[in-house]
């Protein structure tokens, strides 16, 4: 039995989650009913990532501010500037495609007990008022901006603690990446519960309805993890990107797909920036803050619903407005995570722009509930798997920077 077990190890992480999934698939097909018992293990599986992230975000930030030497640069400014570059491209995208396809919705009732904000200063003042949420609450809500915030006050304040300290915290930060390790190893099981808990419970029948609304979304979302973000990576790095897009997708992505959860993703984008070798300094801070302003995927939801919404009531919309939409979804997507139902909750504040009355915009929201379980997991595979691929690229352009100065001083 000890030998199975090594020998399912040695297999790569990619291939055993490609079983769970056909196993999963099989099970929800064959033995629906007699297989329940499966769904545990999904739960489980998301429950302990995201029990894990706050603790190892908290750890890890604290450990590398506290170690971090004063002139060392970390490539934080560079990274964010990506973030913004991507999610306002997203949107942009967004627009183009709903201009160039556009799509009409049969709209439903059933979200009207949602409570969505009553404008972009709202969507603001909540983000700015989890940075100073309680740091308890903050890690019991996963509230990723106040984590950072008294992660780095507190790195900050341990930089002048002794070599002891600074161990310690080393060493907890450690333990904490260590026991993540061991439940990313869980994920074949863990996205096997997922997968047939999705194909019993929504199956794909209702989704049939919405067939060109999905296309349009999902096709922005193909075109910008596939087209978009390898040529801001180009731009950037100077070399080939698909390999390294190909990376983040198959082993960030493919995982925040099945989890449909940025922050349970967050400790699989840590363990993938080491394996990339970049720096813990940096990684440590910007996985955890694009878990929470990178939003491409949230980008293309807003503009794409918000559009399709104006559509359907004949409403006319010059291209000049609905740039201003891509700008406010960029916005917007950015203070997603700060509002309870995420992105679809962000389609009456851009409806408004265009004046649609609330009830309507609130059953558009309804239209994407129904379509949740592919859009919402195909938003997320993009948002956390552009995580790490700007996280690498800004690195990577830093190097490359550092090499041509090298070579024109030798010169």
């Amino acid at each position: 039995m000890k030998e199975v077990f090594q020998k399912w190890n040695q297999i790569s992480l990619v291939k055993r989650i490609l079983a769970g999934i056909i196993v999963g698939i099989l099970l929800a097909l064959l033995v629906p009913k007699g297989a329940s018992w499966v769904t545990i293990f999904g739960s489980l599986f998301v429950g302990a990532l995201k029990a894990i992230a706050p603790v190892l975000v908290l750890f890890l930030v604290i450990d590398a501010i506290s170690k971090h030497k004063s002139g060392t640069q970390t490539n934080i400014k560079s990274i964010i500037g990506l973030y913004a570059i991507g999610t306002f491209v997203a949107g942009l995208v967004a627009v183009v495609a709903s201009f160039l396809f556009p799509v009409k919705l049969t709209l439903v009732t059933g979200a009207e007990d949602l409570a969505p904000p009553s404008g972009i200063l709202e969507v603001l003042q909540t983000l700015l008022f989890n940075v100073v949420d309680n740091p308890v609450n903050a890690l019991m809500n996963a509230n990723y901006i106040g984590i950072l915030a008294w992660a780095i006050l507190l790195g900050i304040a341990l930089k002048n603690a002794n070599d002891t300290t600074k161990t310690l915290l080393s060493n907890v930060s450690d333990a904490i990446t260590k026991v993540v390790k061991w439940i990313i190893s869980l994920a074949p099981i863990g996205i096997m519960g997922l997968v047939f808990d999705a194909l019993v419970t929504n199956g794909l029948t209702a989704l049939m309805e919405y067939g060109k609304l999905l296309a349009l979304l999902l096709g922005c979302m193909f075109f910008i993890a596939l087209i978009v973000n390898p040529l801001i990576v180009y731009f950037y790095i100077r070399k080939n990107p698909y390999p390294l897009v190909f990376q983040c997708l198959r082993e960030s992505g493919m995982t925040a797909f099945f989890t449909r959860s940025s922050a349970a993703n967050i400790p699989v984008n840590m363990n993938l920036c080491e394996k990339l070798g970049l720096n813990k300094d940096t990684y440590s801070v910007s996985i955890p803050l694009g878990g929470t302003v990178n939003m491409a995927g949230a980008a293309v939801t807003i503009s794409v619903l918000t559009l399709a919404a104006v559509h359907t009531l004949g409403i006319e919309v010059d291209f000049a407005t609905a740039l201003i939409l891509s700008i406010l979804a960029a916005i917007s997507a950015a203070g997603a995570s700060g509002v309870a139902g995420g992105s679809l909750l962000l389609i009456p504040l851009a409806s408004n722009l265009f004046g649609i009355p609330n009830d309507v915009a609130m059953q558009v929201v309804g239209v994407g509930f129904i379509i949740g379980v592919l859009q919402d997991s195909c938003e997320t595979a993009l948002n956390s798997s552009s995580d790490v691929l700007f996280t690498a690229t800004a690195e990577y352009a830093k190097k490359r920077k550092e090499m041509k100065e090298a070579v024109s001083k030798s010169a």
